[in-house]
Formats: structure tokens, C-alpha cells, sequence
């Protein structure tokens, strides 16, 4: 039997955010305890991605300004194992996921006991008891 990959786990249509979004609304979208990392895109490709701890109190304008890349990425060819692992050992619980091109796959998403990865139905149900 063939290893899952992070291609098997992602969650396939995370929320993205266009470029031009403000660190305020960046702000924003981490009041919701569930988002820990926020995608900036344009046309597909993943042109940053932000933690809270990117935006310290001085942070303000345009939040691509304090986004990052290196580091924050991940293959969906790579074993969801190994990066279940690099996940652990960095203590980050999310990876963008990306092709070649830099297109955006979605969202890698390590459950809070670590052990396993959320998916499109996990963030569905969520969605579902939120109301949105």
C-alpha cells in the first residue's frame, strides 16, 4: 500500500486573501482562534503567507509587507509523515502547499494532538457550527 502523501491530507480550498490586504484586516482574520496562518495570493500563486507573530504592534499598511515564504512551504509530493515530523520538530502546526510554479495546492493543516491532519470535512463541519 502506497504512503499518504501531503497531497492526500491538504485541505484543497483553504481561505486565501487577495495581496492589497491590510495588516487591519490581516488583524482581523486572526481574531477567529482557528486561523493561524492567512495566504496571500494573486492569480493562484502564493505570493506570501502570515502568522500573528509577523504583526507586532508597529506592523500597519499592506500585510504582504510582513509576510514570508521560505520555510512556510511544502510539496504535495512529500509524505504526509515526514511532514507531520517537520511540522513537530518546527513546532508549526501549518504549511502552505505549492507546485513548482508557486500555484497555491492548499493548506497543510496538523490537528492540535499532532498526530494527524484536518481536512476539507473537518473544516466543512467547523464552517457548518459556525454558521458561515
Amino acid at each position: 500500500m502506497r504512503e499518504p502523501t501531503v497531497g492526500d491530507v491538504v485541505v484543497r480550498l483553504p481561505k486565501t486573501l487577495p495581496v492589497d490586504t491590510s495588516v487591519a484586516q490581516a488583524r482581523a482574520c486572526f481574531a477567529d482562534d482557528h486561523v493561524h496562518m492567512l495566504l496571500l495570493t494573486e492569480a493562484g500563486r502564493l505570493l506570501g503567507t502570515l502568522l500573528r507573530e509577523d504583526l507586532d504592534e508597529a506592523a500597519d499598511g499592506p500585510a504582504l509587507a510582513y509576510s514570508h515564504v521560505a520555510g512556510r512551504t511544502v510539496s504535495a509530493d512529500l509524505p504526509a509523515e515526514a511532514a507531520r515530523r517537520l511540522l513537530v520538530s518546527r513546532g508549526q502546526r501549518r504549511l502552505a502547499v505549492v507546485d513548482g510554479d508557486g500555484v497555491l495546492v492548499g493548506l497543510l493543516c496538523l490537528k492540535r494532538r499532532l498526530t494527524g491532519f484536518c481536512g476539507d470535512a473537518d473544516v466543512a463541519a467547523r464552517a457548518a457550527e459556525r454558521g458561515t
